[in-house]
């Protein structure tokens, strides 16, 4: 079907009938409408993994590494092979639209969500969003280039004003988004903050660039709730309020629209955009047969994402990789290595039907050759954890997990599900007339002490333990933050003294009100352990041990969705901790399972330095392959990563007294600032070693160019070690005395070439037109400065080692690299460019 013929389906529809479908069904559902031809849609969030409509741990997905973790690889056909495995999880779910890629930038280390963008820099971010959107798309369900534009940071996210100058917001924010819509990108999502004193649902960004200068001509959907008023987001180029069945749209867009307030014609585009959404994604015809999952090769594919992306920042003596039958015992020390954080929390969250530890795979990679000893190294948080399988069981079936009930104001059952969480952010049915959430299980403790138990929710919330009341009170709602709201409540503790062994009936439960979700925890923690006793035990381990390795990284409460970091500093003394097997054991391996930057004030003594990020389901598996050189580390920083954060020259995320965020540092942001600055990280983006090592020969451009048209610089490397490997040749651009502002230099283009011991490979990375360009305000758009621009070629934005000079000479600036007819091919690039 063309959009010729779906052109007739909306002359079928009523005015009444078109406004319906502009606002959702449900949470997760569009409107159907018989008259069309139109089943409902189904979104689903995203980035590392497709949760589907419910929030039921239940209902496991794959779970690819972070997105963090997917740029560092420099791989656009990784990217490409994991969209379309996002593809069939998503159809296996029965979801048409997939919330993903989310391509808001690193422009502070701080940010809260990191782990869900992909870099500091828009063209490796626009490149690595591009190349997912086509993998993604190529399954025939929709992504979602997300949140335009300028949801960088979380503090006050909702009503968050950001100031940018008009350069700096084509070059830098824009600049990702502009390339997701030539790859086709099917939707884009509205961000919730403002940008110039206009919230982005009713900005004119989205009719211009967006729809009219880039030609993107899919759907336009909100973030959730974030439609919030009616004339101004209705005339602009929103298209879809979601989620529903409530609304400003619903509310009163059909009186509007009849009172003339707003045009006819925007009502027909949005739903004219909405029918080529469905005609995309099979909506208008008979369903498409769901694909069998192909559980084998996907948990293949996410191991070698695991190594893909994995940056060793230090190699000291070529510790990395370690030979596995030259070891006797390795000690595998922290509380990263058992509890990994695979993902990042909040509203992008899924099930994973299992999970590889560090700690499994280097025990499954040693198994009959070397003894693994682990040690936590730190005694246990304090932080209440959701009961879980592990040590609650249901009262009524007795099977491990908890009993979830839903009463009515009298406290009669309405409902009652065996879950195997504590964690509830939604019961599998909504009860008409349920007043409140209980959470009921049979708890057995391990030890003896003062336990510290936890309820998550608003209202009145009650805790009973063995009997006796330890918590009742009222916690009105104050957010109205949609994850804190609906996913992620605050904890309210209180404390009991438990005998181990003695099982115990553990009772939570939490009154429901209009504005205050479901969103229901029962969660404990253990009594505090001795840290001496715990550190000595690791340290002892190490000495012990031919090879140390420790695994260290934030928690859910340091680096999250719905805050922004107040430190990049570990978390509960696990710098301590490293410091104090580095000297118990020289061979030292340290692994940071973290989705942003933190800082490594011990770095310089470690001789091996390994970061994983939020590796995915596969990352123990995937770890160990790196460990032990079955594969080689393939990640290259895609964010700058500084000692201290003291160094970090743009840093602020917090609003100032009149709601206004000022990126007052203009373009200069990540590796661009720092070099502004003057000033050397303790590793560059673009930094990243592998087991071999690289001589740059050469690099060879034209030596004139025309302005807006690409251009190709061939840089020549040879592989100087003993292994085969694989390098990410990154090509820099620069030009003194400009008339114009500049970064010192920036990222225009990257290619990886592979080649064995002593061979020479040529890297052709292919620059885009617009690389020598800027952006001229005030309507006159890409101009190019003629003259001498020098091209800098190396292995990251701080070491580069070749250089050539190149000519900008007349020719015709792009006012846009938009693809203005929503191509569906997959846009693959050259073979040489990876």
């Amino acid at each position: 079907m063309t959009d010729e013929e779906t052109e007739p389906l909306l002359d079928k529809l009523d005015a009444a009938q078109k406004v319906r479908l502009l606002t959702g069904a449900s949470t997760w559902r569009t409107h159907a409408e018989p008259a069309a031809g139109l089943r409902a849609l189904t979104l689903s969030d995203g980035p590392a993994g497709v949760r589907g409509e419910t929030w039921d741990e239940r209902e496991t997905s794959l779970v690819l590494p972070s997105p963090t973790a997917l740029a560092a690889s420099w791989d656009e056909r990784l990217l490409t092979d994991l969209g379309a495995l996002l593809a069939a999880e998503a159809r296996r779910k029965g979801v048409d639209v997939l919330l993903a890629p989310t391509l808001n930038l690193h422009r502070s280390p701080l940010g809260g969500r990191h782990f869900e963008c992909f870099s500091e820099d828009p063209l490796l971010t626009g490149r690595t969003g591009a190349a997912l959107v086509r993998g993604i798309q190529s399954g025939g369900v929709a992504a979602t280039a997300k949140h335009f534009v300028g949801n960088d940071a979380e503090t006050d996210r909702l009503t968050v004003d950001v100031r940018m100058d008009e350069r700096t917001l084509h070059e830098v924010y824009l600049a990702p988004f502009e390339e997701a819509v030539a790859a086709g990108v099917w939707a884009v999502m509205s961000a919730y903050n403002k940008v110039d004193g206009v919230t982005m649902s009713a900005s004119p960004l989205l009719e211009h660039p967006l729809k009219g200068d880039w030609g993107f001509d899919g759907l336009v959907v909100s973030d959730w709730g974030g439609v919030r008023t009616l004339l101004d987001s209705a005339r602009s180029g929103q298209d879809l309020a979601m989620p529903g069945p409530d609304g400003p749209w619903a509310a009163g867009l059909l009186a509007a629209l009849e009172e003339g307030l707003v045009p006819a014609e925007a009502v027909d585009d949005k739903v004219r955009r909405l029918l080529r959404l469905a005609r995309r994604v099979g909506a208008l015809g008979p369903d498409r047969p769901a694909p069998r999952p192909a559980t084998q090769a996907g948990r293949a594919l996410l191991r070698r994402a695991v190594s893909a992306g994995a940056v060793l920042l230090r190699n000291e003596g070529a510790l990395l990789p370690l030979d596995a039958e030259r070891l006797k015992s390795v000690a595998v020390i922290g509380p990263h290595a058992t509890a990994v954080r695979i993902q990042g929390g909040g509203s992008a969250e899924v099930f994973p039907e299992h999970v590889v530890t560090p700690l499994a795979g280097i025990e499954r990679a040693l198994d009959g050759v070397a003894a693994v000893t682990y040690r936590p190294g730190l005694p246990p948080s304090g932080r209440p954890a959701p009961l879980g399988r592990d040590r609650a069981r249901d009262p009524r079936d007795g099977e491990p997990g908890v009993l979830v009930r839903l009463l009515d104001a009298q406290g009669a059952e309405l409902h009652a599900e065996h879950r195997l969480s504590g964690r509830i952010v939604e019961p599998s049915v909504r009860a008409e007339g349920a007043a409140a959430v209980e959470i009921r299980a049979l708890f057995r403790p391990a030890e003896s002490g003062a336990w510290t138990w936890a309820v998550g929710g608003w209202g009145d919330i009650s805790l009973t333990v063995d009997g006796q009341e330890v918590l009742s009170g009222t916690f009105p709602l104050d957010s109205d933050d949609p994850t804190r709201v609906h996913v992620a409540p605050p904890l309210h503790t209180a404390r009991a003294e438990l005998t181990a062994g003695r099982e115990v009936e553990v009772v939570a439960l939490r009154s429901l009100a209009p504005g205050s979700g479901v969103a229901t925890v029962l969660a404990a923690a253990q009594p505090a352990g001795d840290a001496a006793a715990a550190l000595a035990g690791a340290v002892a381990a190490a000495r012990a041990a031919d090879v140390a390795v420790v695994v260290v990284g934030t928690t859910e409460q340091s680096e999250s969705e719905g805050h922004d970091r107040e430190s990049l500093d570990l978390p509960e003394g696990q710098d301590a901790l490293v410091r104090a097997v580095v000297r118990a054991n020289p061979r030292t391996v340290v692994v940071v399972n973290a989705g942003g930057p933190v800082a490594l004030p011990w770095h310089e003594r470690v001789p091996a330095l390994l970061l994983t990020w939020f590796p995915g389901q596969e990352a123990g598996d995937g770890l160990a392959d790196v460990l032990f050189g079955r594969a080689e580390p393939g990640g290259r920083l895609p964010t700058t990563w500084a000692a201290a954060q003291d160094d970090v020259p743009v840093l602020g995320t917090a609003p100032d007294g009149d709601g206004r965020l000022r990126y007052a540092e203009g373009p200069h942001i990540g590796y661009r600032a720092w070099l502004r600055a003057g000033a050397a990280p303790a590793y560059w983006f673009g930094h990243g070693l592998g087991y071999t090592g690289w001589a740059y020969e050469e690099l060879t451009a034209p030596s004139a160019v025309r302005a807006g048209e690409p251009f190709d610089v061939r840089v020549r490397v040879r592989n100087t070690g003993r292994r085969r490997g694989r390098e990410v040749v990154q090509v820099y651009l620069a030009r003194s005395g400009s008339a114009v502002e500049r970064p010192v230099r920036k990222l225009i283009g990257y290619a990886a070439v592979e080649a064995g011991p002593g061979e020479s490979a040529v890297a052709v990375v292919r620059v885009d037109g617009r690389a020598l360009a800027h952006w001229s305000p005030g309507g006159r758009g890409w101009e190019t400065e003629k003259g001498a621009f020098t091209l800098l070629g190396g292995r990251s934005a701080g070491d580069l080692p070749l250089t050539a000079r190149i000519v900008a000479g007349p020719g015709a600036d792009s006012a846009g690299k938009g693809s203005g007819n929503g191509s569906e091919h997959d846009g693959e690039r050259s073979p040489l460019m990876l």
